[in-house]
C-alpha cells in the first residue's frame, strides 16, 4: 500500500499546470484538424479551379488563334 500511494503522489500536478495542459492538447488538436481540412478540401479545390481557369484560357487562347 505504502508503494501505491508513494506512485500516487509523484503524478501531483498543479492546477495551473493541468490548464495549460489542456490549452495545449486543445490548440494542437485544432491544428491537427486545421491540416487536415486543408489537404482534403482547400487543396484540392484550389487545384481544380486552376485546372479550370488553365483549360479556360487554353481554349479562349484556341478560338483567338483560329480568326
Amino acid at each position: 500500500m505504502l508503494f501505491l500511494e508513494r506512485n500516487l503522489n509523484t503524478v501531483n500536478m498543479e492546477f495551473t499546470q493541468l490548464i495549460g495542459f489542456f490549452i495545449f492538447l486543445t490548440v494542437f488538436t485544432m491544428g491537427f484538424w486545421l491540416l487536415i481540412f486543408a489537404l482534403t478540401f482547400i487543396v484540392p479545390y484550389w487545384l481544380y479551379g486552376a485546372f479550370i481557369e488553365n483549360m479556360k484560357l487554353r481554349k479562349e487562347a484556341k478560338k483567338n488563334k483560329n480568326k
